[in-house]
């Protein structure tokens, strides 16, 4: 029981934190708080993790319910989810130029801590997905509890080290520099991308075995 809990706790954290990508949010952050000072910096950073975290929640919770009322396919959910963060992935690795988009949202939007920073930068289509599937995997009700402990302990941890790296966003930027954030940003779209293939492939898999197309020995 505490290896499945601690596994999808570690499943739950780096896929979330591959997602969010602290390092690709970190120039947005300063460039829509060039002319704010330290503490302003590390309010907006507080309050974008708080948003972020709390939609995390609502996903969790909220989403699990509606997908149970509306009867969706746990396999379905995966697959979709998979696709998502394939395609995610592969805009990552082509290192699109998203960044100025969200600056232009950011400046024309009143709070930058929850548009563009919590969303959709922190919690975008791929977080929902990464939330939902990893919820998806809870299977037994004896160990539900335990599963959803795992997975909100594994958002809380995502969130407190994204905000380790906007409160420390300049030191990292100095450190890494424009060419080190690209191939980070590179090197996280290929594993987000494996990923989803990794999804799709499981609920592809549990549809054949629903349908008793196959079965696993």
């Amino acid at each position: 029981m505490v290896q499945l809990e601690f596994a999808l706790f570690v499943g739950t954290f780096t896929s979330l934190l591959a997602i969010i990508n602290p390092l690709e949010v970190l120039p947005v952050y300063l460039g829509l708080l060039a002319e704010a000072d330290v503490p302003t910096r590390r309010a907006v950073a507080v309050k974008s993790c708080l948003y972020a975290t709390g939609l995390c929640f609502f996903f969790l919770i909220f989403g699990t319910l509606l997908m149970r009322i509306f009867g969706v396919p746990l396999s379905m959910v995966r697959i979709v989810g998979g696709i998502i963060l394939m395609k995610i992935g592969f805009e990552l690795f082509s290192s699109s130029s998203g960044g100025n988009k969200m600056l232009d949202a950011g400046a024309a939007s009143g709070d930058v801590a929850f548009v563009p920073l919590a969303m959709p930068l922190m919690f975008g289509p791929g977080a929902i997905a990464t939330v939902l599937g990893m919820t998806s995997k809870i299977r037994q009700s004896s160990t539900e509890i335990w599963s959803f402990v795992a997975i909100a302990a594994a958002i809380v941890a995502t969130m407190c080290v994204t905000f380790l790296c906007l409160a420390y966003a300049d030191k990292l930027t100095k450190k890494l520099g424009p060419m080190g954030i690209d191939a980070a940003t590179r090197i996280v779209g290929f594993f987000v991308s494996a990923m989803g293939v990794g999804l799709i492939f499981d609920g592809i898999i549990e549809v054949l075995e629903t349908h008793g197309m196959t079965s696993l020995h």
